[in-house]
């Protein structure tokens, strides 16, 4: 689930983990972001997209257990001046979960330059990374849930807080969908997830990573450093059964240990109902918002850590930055982020 390079093998090639996903409306159109392949760490293997992998945006509708619109997009090896070739399938239906299927090519292009045909557009590149967090912050809460502690906030100052992002950057995938597409018109319910897939010597195809809701990795699951964890690899479908339990009761413990419910389990267990599926919801149309109170789609500008770090604890988690503080890193217009 979506992280920013926060085990060393992300850092050993960060092409394949998602760092966020964005949903959004867009110029009478929706919008998805895919951001990938971050040099938080001050490094990163590999520039550009992995040419042997799958990136996809993956649609449910009405709450549905399965998805049945997927938008795959594929790149090709770099040229020596590090352009890609990139492709835009189309695959609906029962296609849309089925990795053999091709689905429809409705876009060719190449990284750095829109491609476009009928309303739809698509750009991939370089850009700097709009997500802002201190991560000092992060350490605070995700130690109280992994050892089920009170969340002790008397050492942290608002005031003084530091974007630990501040100057870096990442591979991002924006696709914008026009309104008069037959199924995401305004007004409807839907449901969004992202997944990197890798080829596999036997001719299938792996699922490396999948993002739905922002910060589930570094809260629920920062010392897994070497991905043993099946969440990524997983189906949405799957995570109440596998893990729904276990997340309530991380809540749970840090929140009764904090005193900010009278109910903890009951408080787990609906926090838990939130976040699994781990799909981000949105009304296609509306104001989109990552808030505390609502989660409808999320923008580029909207302090998603902060509004998930409150969830977990039960009360307001001050994170200090406010959106005007990458407000130079995106745009009102496609492609919607600043290229680099």
């Amino acid at each position: 689930m979506s992280h920013h390079l926060d085990t060393p093998q992300a850092a050993q090639n960060g092409q394949l983990f998602i760092d966020d996903l964005y949903v959004f409306p867009g110029e009478h159109s929706t919008v998805f972001v895919m951001d990938v392949n971050s040099d938080i760490t001050g490094v990163y293997a590999r520039p550009g997209f992995h040419p042997e992998a799958r990136y996809e945006f993956k649609v449910h509708f009405d709450g549905a257990e399965f998805e049945t619109l997927t938008y795959r997009v594929s790149f090709g090896e770099p040229d020596p001046d590090g352009v890609q070739a990139l492709r835009l399938h189309v695959l609906s239906g029962d296609e849309a979960r089925e990795d053999s299927a091709d689905g429809e090519l409705v876009l060719e292009g190449r990284t750095g330059r829109t491609a476009r045909t009928d309303g739809t557009r698509l750009w991939a590149g370089r850009i700097s990374d709009s997500f802002y967090i201190d991560l000092s912050l992060l350490a605070v809460v995700n130690g109280a849930v992994a050892k089920g502690t009170a969340v002790d906030l008397s050492g942290w100052r608002p005031q003084e807080a530091r974007n630990s992002f501040t100057g870096t950057t990442v591979e991002s995938i924006v696709l914008e969908v026009p309104h008069e597409h037959a199924q995401l018109y305004p007004g409807a319910n839907i449901g969004v997830w992202c997944a990197t897939k890798l080829a596999t010597d036997a001719g299938g195809w792996r699922q490396i990573n999948r993002g739905g809701h922002p910060m589930m990795w570094p809260i629920f699951w920062p010392g897994d450093t070497d991905f043993s964890n099946p969440a990524n690899t997983r189906h949405p479908s799957e995570d109440r059964a596998a893990a729904g339990e276990e997340i309530a009761g991380q809540v749970a413990a840090v929140v009764a240990a904090t005193g900010t419910s009278a109910d903890p389990e009951g408080y787990g267990r609906t926090v838990a109902r939130q976040l699994f599926p781990d799909v981000l919801p949105y009304v296609v149309g509306t104001p989109a918002t990552y808030g505390f109170a609502v989660r409808n789609g999320r923008t580029l500008a909207d302090n998603a850590p902060e509004a998930m770090l409150s969830l977990v604890s039960g009360t307001a988690v001050p994170a200090g930055l406010k959106p005007s503080v990458a407000e130079h890193l995106r745009t009102s217009g496609f492609p919607y982020v600043v290229p680099v």
